[in-house]
């Protein structure tokens, strides 16, 4: 009996942590729509504004200057989006940095950056279905779904088979 009481016990504690696990891990709910934003670019040069990307495929990455796992993932980011945007593509960058502006802007020049980036903050993580760590990317098809979440470092392979096969839908 005071094993089926530990079992009881563990499933009770552990099934809320598996069902955010499962949760987390791969496709948003049907039909949720990308929320809309309109943030200044970080290099100055006007807003990102989320009505100006309606019908492109695109890939939206949480990220932050301090994290190592954001800063691997930016080149191959920079490659994507070469690569897809005569395609109907974007990559759009949303920094999750404190530092403010001046941190990011430096780092987005360092780096070559050459797709949108603004600071990000809670609300539009919460508008995504929740940014609880970083990175986070997210894939949104032409009719401005949310169809995927990748948590955590993506690799260029990865995103570059999704994303093919996004873009060849309903071309």
């Amino acid at each position: 009996m005071c094993c089926i009481k530990k079992r009881r016990s563990f499933w009770r504690l552990a099934a809320p942590a598996l069902l955010a696990i499962l949760l987390a891990a791969g496709s948003v709910g049907a039909a949720e729509k990308m929320p809309e934003f309109s943030e200044k670019n970080i290099t100055g040069d006007g807003l990102v504004n989320s009505a100006d990307f309606a019908g492109k495929v695109l890939l939206v990455n949480f990220w932050a200057t301090w994290c190592p796992p954001c800063r691997k993932e930016i080149p191959a980011l920079i490659k994507i989006h070469d690569k897809y945007k005569d395609q109907g593509f974007s990559v759009i960058g949303i920094s999750m940095d404190e530092g403010g502006r001046r941190v990011v802007g430096k780092f987005v020049e360092k780096l070559g950056v050459n797709y949108p980036v603004f600071i990000g903050n809670a609300k539009l993580g919460r508008g995504f279905g929740g940014v609880m760590g970083i990175p986070v990317t997210f894939l949104v098809d032409r009719e401005g779904n949310l169809v995927q979440r990748l948590d955590g470092y993506i690799s260029e392979k990865v995103l570059d088979k999704q994303l093919y096969l996004l873009l060849k839908q309903k071309e």
